[in-house]
């Protein structure tokens, strides 16, 4: 385990005591069978029509239409929960999209004092803001750096992308994979997407570099990409561990006293208690 490990599953580990049910509930035969998305890198054609759906569905400032933003590699934002960058690369130059991976089973939830970000029975994980009480244990555990924290908002929210899960509530598809006009995005069952990531791999083999990223990742992720050259000359992190992060943590989450587990309940009514402080009153709200 190197050293980014190591810090990624302390913070899995720290967190205490009360994520250890959800961590056990995570780990048993899901109800439902996870939805996810393959992203085909050598059929991305950078247009960002992903990024700009993105920002349409969910009230976010259109992204830069400046080409020149490309020139430079940029990481998902407490604005911009879906990006693309370009990658030089020994088989030129190639686009790839970057967002939440939505892991089988994130670190980001099992460090979650309060349970505030929960991995869905149906796969997206999302972030419940009346439920987080601002620790950012999500953020120090994720392996993938992924989740932000609105620091100069006065009631600063964790943004991160939720795989539209508001659209998958109502029978629709990711906005990303429906704007694509390349279908380098494709959304649906996650074993059905591996078995389609392989298909593609045995049918064009030097096409593609042999491996799917995110089937074994962290576990196992919902985001699933291919690509024509390795994954690290396009960015992605390497080193991640293939066991989940929060299996990692197992053993010492058995060790932590129980007296903690009282910690979050004294921390989340305290966010609370501030946040109701930050809002204005009814008088004022008439003065205004």
């Amino acid at each position: 385990m190197n050293r980014r490990t190591f810090a990624r599953t302390l913070g899995v580990a720290g967190a205490s005591l009360l994520p250890l049910h959800h961590r056990r509930a995570v780990g048993e035969e899901h109800r439902k069978e996870f939805v996810g998305v393959l992203v085909d890198t050598t059929r991305c054609v950078g247009c960002r029509s992903c990024e700009f759906a993105c920002a349409e569905t969910h009230g976010f400032p259109e992204p830069n239409q400046d080409e020149r933003v490309l020139d430079r590699e940029r990481t998902p934002s407490v604005t911009q929960w879906s990006i693309v960058n370009r990658y030089s690369t020994a088989g030129g130059d190639v686009f790839a999209k970057k967002q939440c991976m939505h892991c089988n089973q994130p670190a980001c939830a099992s460090a979650c004092l309060t349970k505030a970000m929960l991995k869905t029975e149906e796969g997206p994980v999302i972030w419940r803001e009346g439920k987080c009480m601002g620790c950012r244990f999500c953020m120090v555990s994720c392996p993938f750096d992924i989740p932000k924290f609105e620091y100069d908002s006065p009631i600063p929210k964790i943004q991160k992308c939720t795989l539209c899960w508001d659209r998958l509530e109502r029978g629709k598809i990711p906005a990303c994979a429906e704007a694509c006009p390349a279908e380098a995005i494709t959304f649906g069952k996650r074993a059905d997407l591996i078995k389609e990531a392989y298909r593609r791999i045995s049918s064009q083999p030097d096409q593609y570099h042999q491996h799917v990223y995110g089937e074994h990742e962290a576990g196992g992720t919902g985001y699933l990409y291919l690509s024509a050259v390795p994954f690290e000359q396009l960015g992605f992190p390497q080193g991640i561990e293939s066991t989940a992060y929060p299996e990692l943590s197992k053993d010492y989450l058995y060790a932590v006293p129980i007296v903690l587990t009282l910690w979050p309940a004294f921390l989340l009514a305290l966010s609370n208690a501030t946040k109701k402080e930050n809002e204005p009153t009814d008088h004022e709200m008439h003065h205004e």
